[in-house]
């Protein structure tokens, strides 16, 4: 809304305009820190809601599958995460690529507020992977493409992580932690389209935007269930993590 438009206004109607933040205002690391401690209760809320639909859906109403039998249920929660450990992390390259190249301050606490739960993700999917593996492999693990590349992507995060903690200037650790996620991304399409490019163990996508879902409905809407717990899970825990960091870095930027 432009300054024209707001004069327009009624007086009333133009206090609550100029009151309501705008999404590029929220670039502001304060402004954005006031947002999320609203938003951040209704996140939290809809990841419980999400998640116990989810796994009633998932464990309690879906059907046995007729190749697998029970043991597919594992997939309720490695497919989601293993989602969002790809997804997570290039929002936190994009956010990192941001700082880097317009010094934005809010992006690169974002970039260390996503980093950690994208680690637990991708930990979590290599561990459901392993349990639904040994069943129906007969191994816990083997050097399969997928498994490979998501273990790297393991230690792509713990590398961010370590490196970021390592580094006393924030600055400094900001930079180096970005060219980290930035050099990694490249690790995201060959997990995606391992399973195409290489003759792998792993089983290829059972959802695809070119194609119906391999999978009964129940199936599906229990999966989409635990993706949205997911979703909103990370969405929380990064706010919550990353007002802790604004509140960290507050005193620098005073100083600065």
């Amino acid at each position: 809304m432009t300054t024209l438009d707001r004069a327009a206004l009624p007086p009333g109607v133009r206090a609550h305009a100029a009151a309501a933040p705008t999404w590029r205002s929220l670039a502001s690391p304060m402004r954005f820190e006031a947002w999320a401690g609203r938003a951040l209760p209704w996140f939290a809320a809809l990841a419980a809601l999400l998640g116990v639909a989810g796994l009633v859906v998932a464990f309690g109403v879906a059907p046995t599958d007729h190749q697998q039998g029970d043991v597919y249920r594992i997939l309720f929660i490695h497919v989601p995460a293993a989602w969002m450990s790809m997804f997570i992390y290039l929002v936190a390259a994009l956010h990192a690529a941001l700082g880097l190249v317009f010094r934005t301050r809010l992006s690169p606490l974002m970039a260390r507020a996503l980093a950690p739960t994208g680690a637990l993700f991708t930990a979590i999917a290599l561990w459901t992977g392993a349990m639904w593996g040994r069943p129906t492999w007969g191994a816990w693990w083997v050097w399969d493409a997928r498994l490979t590349t998501e273990l790297i992507l393991l230690f792509l995060y713990l590398g961010y992580l370590g490196l970021v903690s390592a580094i006393d200037d924030p600055r400094r650790a900001d930079r180096a932690g970005a060219i980290v996620l930035l050099a990694g991304v490249v690790d995201i399409p060959v997990i995606y389209f391992s399973v195409q490019w290489w003759s792998t163990l792993h089983q290829g996508a059972s959802i695809s935007l070119t194609a119906a879902p391999s999978m009964g409905h129940t199936m599906l809407a229990g999966l989409l269930l635990m993706t949205g717990a997911c979703w909103a899970y990370t969405v929380a825990v990064a706010l919550a993590r990353v007002r802790r960091l604004i509140a960290e870095r507050e005193a620098q930027w005073r100083l600065a």
